[in-house]
């Protein structure tokens, strides 16, 4: 790694990168990953110049959204933790989850692509979803609402399983009551 890719962003070139990431979220989500990356450097405000600064390639920029939303999903846990019993905390962060897995299904193909290339978008996204799984149950572990024998893997698992076979927003019904039976199995029984 050169000592350029170490050194941390100056604070504007910092803004710069968190708008483009923002204008590229908008963008796609309207046009879909195809959208001209001109488009996305005018909504945010910065010249193309500083986009391919930023970004050199689509695939660089579709993994930093992918990426940036699961920031965003991870960094939900502590608020919903402060705001709500664990076992609510728990039960709001799966919806959450369920939506982000649902807004990204229109950049699973692009995602496969990058991996097919030699990118990894998932490896470090997979810990951190995990570890908001864990924060989360452990939450509720210790405040007895759940079982301690089931471990976040296992939740992430189930997640993951019933995203993939639920993701279509017409399908989000039954993720919803696939989500309420994975989270009554992991009650505490009497």
């Amino acid at each position: 790694m050169s000592k350029d890719a170490q050194r941390p962003l100056r604070a504007d070139a910092r803004r710069n990168r968190e708008k483009i990431i923002t204008a590229a979220v908008s963008v796609f989500a309207e046009v879909g990953l195809d959208a001209h990356l001109e488009r996305i450097a005018k909504e945010a405000g910065v010249g193309t110049a500083t986009l391919y600064r930023n970004f050199p390639t689509r695939d660089a920029l579709i993994e930093a959204v992918y990426r940036n939303e699961v920031a965003q999903l991870c960094d939900a846990v502590p608020g919903l933790l402060a705001a709500h019993p664990p076992g609510e905390a728990l039960r709001a962060w799966t919806r959450l989850f369920l939506d982000y897995v649902t807004a990204k299904v229109g950049m699973a193909d692009a995602l496969r692509a990058i991996v097919a290339t030699g990118g990894n978008p998932y490896g470090h996204s997979r810990d951190m979803i995990q570890a908001a799984i864990a924060v989360l149950m452990d939450a509720c572990a210790a405040a007895g609402e759940i079982r301690t024998d089931i471990s976040p893997a296992d939740m992430g698992a189930a997640l993951a399983g019933i995203a993939l076979t639920s993701a279509k927003p017409e399908q989000r019904e039954q993720a919803e009551r696939l989500l309420d039976l994975t989270l009554d199995g992991l009650k505490v029984r009497s």
